[in-house]
């Protein structure tokens, strides 16, 4: 900016830019202008004066262009057109009748300014050719989207389908199909970098991606990129295939250049709607024509289950989840269009600037099925039980196993929240969801029916090189392990235990969930390539100074709550007190582990249930568990407390410990107080008591089960982590602490909570350390922010429905012996059957045409042939050249105008969300 103003430069710019302002005299080029500080260090003022000289987008040869630059000499001409096209300046092709070299002055984009981010050692030495790319692909459309026509006129990109999505369209013609491109070009391919995702990054916004070889460059541009070192190579049409293949399973979109009109273009790119500029015009300005197909997704309800998996690609934001049932007057929910500048005078205020994380919205307003919505991580609970009912057993796990790596262990401990929302319970019993989903699960005990998942990589060539440490292998470890796994990582878990599982093995019984079960889930990590280091106390065999010096670029520390607490009262330190943590450890490692004499247990949630029946299983003759709430609001399960109490184990409730008893430093009774209040008017824990309302109960020995906590040990030793009370401080969307390179999860960051809540946590995490180990990646743009409603179940109407009433899973017969083995059976296959008959199918996805730019992704994640693509836009597929764009841009514009004041007018979809 202190630099002298360069002449040269600013014609040169001038000429180049497409920006109105400029081509009309209505502004000046200037040293704030993107089109001279972008390729100010990328172009001199004589090659200024040469390129002038090519005019934009007239090929010339060689010789031509000696010819009208006579002060150089042939040898040194060439080296200036070799330097221009090493910093792509100007670019090549060989289209002509004589087939001879020819240098082109390209457009800003499609153009130079991406040209320029392709050779990274250009990008690294001229960081600003990332900000200009950035710049060049918006400002000069902020004015025009909105009357570009179908087809785009020659502007930018053009969305190309999934093939096998319109391969049984007998309309479709050649140039939607990639397969099209590659034979027109045959023999001519090169992978090279996006510059889209290299540019993004300049500026800290990439979407951690590896950006190399997803641009694919055919015909002469793939010897231009592989000729003037833009990081491209040359591939074979299988590869090419290969490319196209892995970009669908990422959920990248095709795209065209689309500037040549119908009978050339020079590259078919995968595009992330995060970072891409091409897919922004469409989607910013909310204008689709600008880069739409001619096709549009379209729902069949009846076989739609909701599952969430088109609703999850969609980059437009067209796929969202709504109902299946009709309102309670028999009328369909209807769900209204983003509005089209053929409606309305386009404005700023009708543009969408965070539309990457708009776009990203799971649900509309009026909901969708609340199985989905109410589970923490939101498995597709429709679309595991149709796939149950229609014998898919296979298909069904492997769809639990994309939200879930833990199914079977849930399927023994989780708390069934989908269930206490299922809308079969406002007509009789819930679902038995859960039940379904242990049964679908208990195959990956066997190795031969074990699902092991596909990795999905966004990166060619392999996985990631980044080494990242997991610290505590409970389900939001695991969790976090599986998913970095998943995106080609090669995670290690550390586990200070002799097993992994953390709680799900210390800290539940094995009559509740036998540990071969957490055993064979966890040997899938191992197939996935998760090295699981046991026995190994990070902060005491090793602590995270010494792992970053070996190369560990991020931690995930999620440790759980594996100390008890205590309840401060005289006598707590006696002989025979007992913390239920320590209980449940001693006895997984060792079922031998015998209690003498009676025993209170104290608490009255779920683990001190699972710590009375272990009790009893020791040896222990009577077990009275006593807690602060009365039975009808313990925070225990009902049929949990009924199974205990089938045991023998008797409850009191409505009491709060005052005093251990103790005779020789041994426990030999306790006093409680009366409880009076649990919680205060705002619903938080606030006991109140009546000291002098006491009963007192003689026992040997006397059982915690209050809570329980973080035991830190020298885990964050020297790290400067911020706390607040027992936990520490971190973002509540991303899990990243004050220390950037360590993130946090599960019980130990929100407090003992079920396994679900965790392996929804160790996904987040997986998903911010995979972003922060890719350098320049933002941690929350694009992100899935896991948006949920649930349907109105008050304004459903449910005209038809199987009346098989819920089935229930038998028991073992152990003829009233109890043991440390599990005794409920899973569903048999008549009782799947029955069992998923009842499911009502309340949800379904709807697309909203007007949003739709029909990529077709969406058809590549519905497992029930529920989405279709159908050709509603033959006119999109009209390709135009660059220089005819106003030609066909300005008269459309005028049409919208003249029809827009008889065109019905809709509210913005989106207004209704909060900022």
């Amino acid at each position: 900016m202190n630099a002298p103003f360069r002449e040269p430069l600013a014609r040169f710019s001038k000429a180049v830019t497409d920006r109105k302002e400029i081509k009309l005299g209505l502004e000046k080029i200037t040293k704030e202008s993107p089109e001279y500080w972008g390729l100010y260090n990328l172009i001199t003022d004589e090659q200024c004066e040469i390129a002038l000289k090519l005019e934009k987008r007239k090929p010339k040869t060689f010789e031509q262009i000696a010819a009208l630059c006579t002060n150089y000499s042939k040898e040194e001409l060439q080296k200036q057109l070799d330097e221009m096209s090493y910093n792509g300046v100007i670019e090549w092709n060989y289209e002509n009748p004589k087939h001879e070299k020819q240098y082109v002055l390209p457009m800003y984009v499609p153009g130079s300014a991406e040209f320029g981010n392709m050779n990274h050692k250009v990008l690294e030495a001229h960081p600003e050719a990332g900000a200009f790319f950035e710049r060049m692909s918006r400002i000069p459309l902020e004015g025009l989207t909105h009357m570009v026509p179908m087809g785009g006129a020659g502007v930018g990109m053009h969305v190309i389908p999934v093939e096998k999505a319109i391969d049984m369209q007998g309309s479709s013609i050649n140039l939607e199909k990639i397969s099209y491109w590659l034979d027109y070009y045959e023999g001519k391919y090169a992978a090279s970098p996006c510059s889209c995702r290299r540019s993004r990054k300049t500026f800290e916004q990439g979407c951690a991606d590896d950006p190399e070889g997803w641009c694919i460059a055919i015909g002469d541009m793939a010897d231009y990129v592989v000729e003037t070192q833009k990081d491209g190579h040359y591939i074979t049409k299988e590869e090419a295939l290969e490319i196209f293949k892995q970009a669908e399973d990422n959920g990248f979109v095709h795209q065209i250049t689309n500037i040549d009109g119908q009978e050339k273009i020079f590259a078919i790119c995968n595009c992330n709607v995060n970072v891409c500029y091409a897919l922004r015009t469409s989607q910013l300005f909310n204008t689709p024509n600008m880069s739409r197909s001619a096709y549009v997704a379209h729902v069949d309800k009846d076989a739609c289950v909701a599952c969430g998996g088109c609703v999850e690609v969609c980059p437009a934001g067209a796929a969202t989840l709504g109902q299946k049932l009709c309102k309670k007057n028999g009328q369909e929910v209807v769900y209204p269009k983003m509005p089209l500048p053929t409606e309305q005078k386009w404005s700023q205020d009708m543009w969408t600037e965070d539309y990457r994380d708009i776009n990203r919205i799971n649900t509309h307003k009026t909901g969708t099925a609340p199985c989905k919505t109410a589970c923490p991580a939101h498995l597709p609970v429709q679309g595991y039980i149709k796939m149950a009912s229609q014998g898919r057993y296979d298909e069904a796990l492997a769809l639990i196993k994309k939200y879930n790596p833990l199914p079977a262990v849930c399927g023994h401990v989780c708390n069934r929240r989908c269930e206490d929302a299922c809308t079969r319970g406002t007509i009789d019993q819930a679902l038995a969801i859960d039940e379904v989903k242990k049964f679908v699960a208990m195959r990956d005990l066997n190795a031969d029916t074990r699902y092991i998942p596909k990795k999905v990589i966004p990166k060619l060539g392999g996985g990631f090189d980044e080494k990242v440490a997991i610290i505590g292998a409970g389900p939001a470890g695991i969790s976090c392990a599986y998913y970095l796994a998943l995106k080609g990582y090669k995670p290690t878990l550390f586990e200070k235990n002799k097993k992994p599982g953390g709680m799900v093995t210390y800290g539940i019984p094995s009559f509740v969930l036998e540990k071969n079960v957490v055993e064979a889930e966890v040997d899938v990590l191992k197939e996935l390539g998760v090295d699981i280091r046991l026995g190994v106390e990070v902060g005491k065999d090793i602590t995270l100074k010494q792992l970053r010096e070996e190369g560990y670029k991020a931690f995930y520390i999620a440790i759980g709550c594996q100390g008890g607490r205590g309840v401060n009262v005289p006598g707590e330190d006696a002989e025979g007190v007992i913390k239920g943590v320590d209980i449940l450890h001693d006895v997984i490692d060792d079922e031998n582990y015998k209690l003498t004499g009676d025993t209170v247990v104290i608490g009255g949630g779920n683990v001190a249930i699972d710590v009375s029946r272990t009790a009893l299983r020791c040896g222990s003759p009577k077990i009275t568990q006593v807690s602060l709430e009365t039975r009808d609001i313990m925070p225990a399960l009902p049929e949990e407390i009924e199974l205990a109490e089938s045991e023998g184990i008797e409850f009191r409730g409505g009491w709060g410990p005052k005093e251990i008893l103790t005779e020789n430093g041994k426990v030999k009774g306790i006093v409680f107080k009366k409880c009076t209040q649990v919680k205060n008017a705002e619903g938080r824990f606030d006991p109140k008591y009546d000291e002098n309302d006491t009963m007192e109960i003689a026992c040997s020995n006397v059982i915690l089960s209050v809570g329980q906590a973080t035991v830190w040990g020298d885990l964050l030793k020297d790290e400067n982590v911020e706390f607040r009370g027992p936990a520490p401080v971190a973002d509540k969307i991303t899990f990243q602490t004050t220390v950037p390179d360590i993130f946090v999860g599960g019980d130990m960051f929100y407090g003992p909570r079920f396994a679900i809540d965790a392996i929804a946590c160790g996904k987040e995490g997986a998903e911010s350390i995979h972003r922060f180990v890719q350098p320049h990646s933002s941690l929350t743009i694009g992100r899935d922010p896991s948006f949920f409603i649930e349907l109105n179940k008050d304004d459903i109407s449910v005209k038809d429905y199987d009346h098989v009433g819920r089935q229930v899973p038998g028991n073992k017969n152990t003829d009233g012996k109890l043991s440390f083995r599990d005794t409920k059976l899973v569903f048999t296959e008549e009782q799947v059957k029955k069992e998923t008959s009842r499911c009502l199918s309340c949800g379904a996805s709807i697309v909203d045409p007007n949003k739709c730019i029909g990529c077709g992704l969406c058809t590549t994640r519905c497992e029930f042939d529920a989405i279709k693509l159908t050709r509603d836009n033959p006119d999109a597929s009209t390709m135009r050249k660059a220089e005819e764009k106003l030609k066909y841009i300005l008269p459309n514009g005028a049409k919208q105008a003249l029809a827009r004041p008889f065109v019905k007018k809709t509210p913005k979809e989106t207004a209704w969300l909060k900022k």
